[in-house]
């Protein structure tokens, strides 16, 4: 019978924090990028048509678009509020404004 010879390589090194991938709570450089642009977006929009760059664009889309802005509050809000009553009541008032 003939010998067969095994040629065995070297490990390959790899540097001491390969493999673990991203730190839990980074955020990945694409999704940062995409949400300054789009931020900045809202913010140039905004200042055509008032004069507080972002808040004028949201201020307009609550205008035109009630449902759409009503959405995003619902992200933005928390999801429970506790009042500052003697029994935890919460008092609301609404104010409304009428453009003409």
């Amino acid at each position: 019978m003939s010998e067969v010879t095994v040629k065995r390589e070297a490990p390959v090194k790899r540097p001491p924090n390969a493999g673990k991938g991203r730190p839990k709570g980074a955020r990945n450089k694409t999704t940062a990028l995409l949400k300054d642009a789009i931020l900045k977006a809202a913010e140039q929009a905004g200042n055509k048509v008032g004069d507080e760059g972002l808040v004028s664009y949201l201020v307009d889309i609550a205008k035109r678009e009630p449902k759409a802005f009503v959405t995003l509050l619902g992200k933005v809000l928390p999801m429970q509020v506790e009042g500052t009553g003697a029994d935890g009541s919460i008092g609301i008032t609404f104010k409304t404004i009428i453009e003409k």
